[in-house]
């Protein structure tokens, strides 16, 4: 496979696709993204008033949105984006990820 094609078990070609970013306006923070993943690829944060980010149990949280923790530790399995039901998730290419 020198081409850098990927393939399922079964031969069907397959290309993985990484997480790039999630937008906090479309994130309802549900968590179901964070479930599916066990690679430690997200974490739950707080929003303030202010629109800027804080811990989750900060008590000027007003709500809770998801963000990229350890983006590196993505391995493209797309499982994420697939449970968030708001698209919340951009994800790309590994072309696309080097280019960034």
């Amino acid at each position: 496979m020198p081409d850098g094609t990927n393939f399922t078990r079964d031969g069907t070609p397959w290309e993985p696709l990484y997480i790039e970013a999630i937008d906090m306006e479309k994130c309802i923070g549900c968590g179901r993204c964070f479930k599916v993943c066990d690679r430690n690829v997200l974490a739950m944060m707080g929003v303030n008033e202010d629109d800027e980010l804080i811990e989750p149990d900060d008590d000027e949280a007003e709500r809770m949105v998801m963000t990229i923790a350890n983006k590196g530790a993505c391995i493209g399995c797309n499982a994420c984006a697939r449970v968030c039901g708001s698209g919340a998730m951009t994800h790309v290419t590994a072309a696309q990820a080097t280019a960034l």
